[in-house]
């Protein structure tokens, strides 16, 4: 049966033009994490950095490096970044504090890290965003979104998504809206300012939700049940495309016509037309298991994966 899925799906894309990528960027350590700020790409990695490409000069540059922590060995390790993002000119960085499993929090501006929260804080956040300058939404591993005030460091709320662990989040791109997915396969909408949960998608995905993302009034998904997943919050439409692997990634373009999902056990990512439900591209080139995607327009995007190369990839 999985053979016949498997082969089903190669049938599936065989219609949609195959791509190879433009460019491989070397970052300095595996990508955990991925955005595109204010003209540039921003990069979280293994090795402690904060990593900038210019889209234009595609020059590549390292914003920060966190000092090294001890793990529990009393070893001296490099501190993960799982969870960048920026906002005219301030960054922010969260890494493992490498005590308990707690969090480490900074924001980064002029060349000067701060400290927002530490291991004595006891914070078990596993990714986070600028909603502006002075407020960050973060996820908790117990699946809260929390929006914290950076100048008078206080909560504004804490909002509990679902009694699930949390798994991702992402943000339209006017910041009012994060979709988040969870171990329950539940999809939920929350404004970013108030916390109220603006909408559910249910019965679409049946366990967890690896990744999300919202432009417009789409949202797309990728689980664990093999499912990689579209909905549009204004029609309530909402259906889902049959992958051969788990769907480790999942992005719109910022019009929300493509979706590109990680879709095969080779890590190639196949893009679909949203209008017509169909596979336009497959892309295929990537390494190593896919961790993000992200759109740069309607024609470019890049991908990254358990390894230190970035793929830059044009449609036509």
């Amino acid at each position: 049966m999985r053979t016949l899925l498997a082969l089903l799906c190669v049938l599936t894309v065989l219609g949609a033009g195959t791509l190879t990528p433009v460019r491989q960027i070397e970052a300095d350590g595996a990508v955990n994490d991925l955005v595109i700020r204010d003209g540039a790409l921003l990069m979280g990695t293994d090795h402690g950095s904060l990593q900038r490409l210019d889209l234009k000069t595609l020059r590549l540059e390292t914003l920060f490096h966190l000092p090294q922590i001890t793990d529990f060995m009393g070893d001296k390790i490099d501190d993960k970044v799982f969870s960048v993002d920026g906002i005219d000119g301030r960054y922010l960085i969260l890494s493992d504090s490498g005590k308990g499993g707690f969090s480490d929090l900074r924001i980064l501006e002029g060349g000067k890290a701060t400290r927002i929260f530490g291991a004595a804080d006891r914070h078990t956040i596993i990714k986070a965003r600028f909603i502006d300058k002075d407020h960050i939404l973060y996820a908790t591993l117990g699946n809260e979104a929390v929006l914290y005030e950076i100048p008078t460091k206080k909560e504004i709320y804490r909002r509990k998504i679902g009694g699930s662990k949390f798994s991702d989040f992402a943000l339209d791109a006017a910041r009012r809206r994060a979709v988040f997915g969870d171990e329950s396969g539940v999809v939920s909408v929350l404004d970013t300012k108030t916390g109220k949960i603006l909408q559910t998608i249910e019965g679409v995905h049946v366990d967890n939700v690896f990744s999300v993302d919202i432009r417009k009034d789409w949202v797309v998904a990728g689980g664990q049940d093999r499912r990689a997943s579209y909905a549009n919050l204004a029609t309530g439409e909402k259906g889902y495309f049959k992958s051969d692997f788990l769907v480790y990634a999942a992005a719109l373009s910022p019009d929300a016509r493509l979706a590109a999902y990680a879709m095969h056990a080779d890590n190639s990512i196949t893009v679909y037309d949203l209008g017509t439900r169909s596979p336009r591209y497959l892309l295929k080139g990537q390494k190593s298991i896919l961790t993000r995607i992200v759109f740069e327009d309607g024609k470019t995007l890049f991908s990254a994966s358990h390894d230190p190369v970035v793929m830059m990839w044009k449609l036509p």
